[in-house]
């Protein structure tokens, strides 16, 4: 089972963390200065061992999972017993 992040670049902005931002201030925690909206996936799968684990993971994040020109992420892994 992998665990997966994905969050948007620093550089990107986010409109609906500001969105967040200003909701929480409107709710009186004025002690947040900044939020941003990431995605959470967790996919099952098997494979031969880690780095084969970890080697399909990347590639599901490059080619379907994210958008890497605008996002980032990151993963763990969890052996799974049936």
């Amino acid at each position: 089972m992998a665990s997966i992040r994905v969050t948007l670049k620093e550089s990107v902005l986010d409109p609906q963390g500001s969105a967040v931002v200003h909701a929480l201030h409107s709710l009186s925690f004025s002690s947040v200065s900044d939020v941003r909206i990431g995605k959470y996936m967790e996919v099952a799968f098997q494979a031969q061992d880690e780095q084969a684990a970890r080697t399909q993971v990347s590639r599901m994040c490059e080619q379907l999972l994210t958008n890497p020109v605008i996002e980032t992420y990151s993963f763990t892994l969890a052996e799974v017993r049936e």
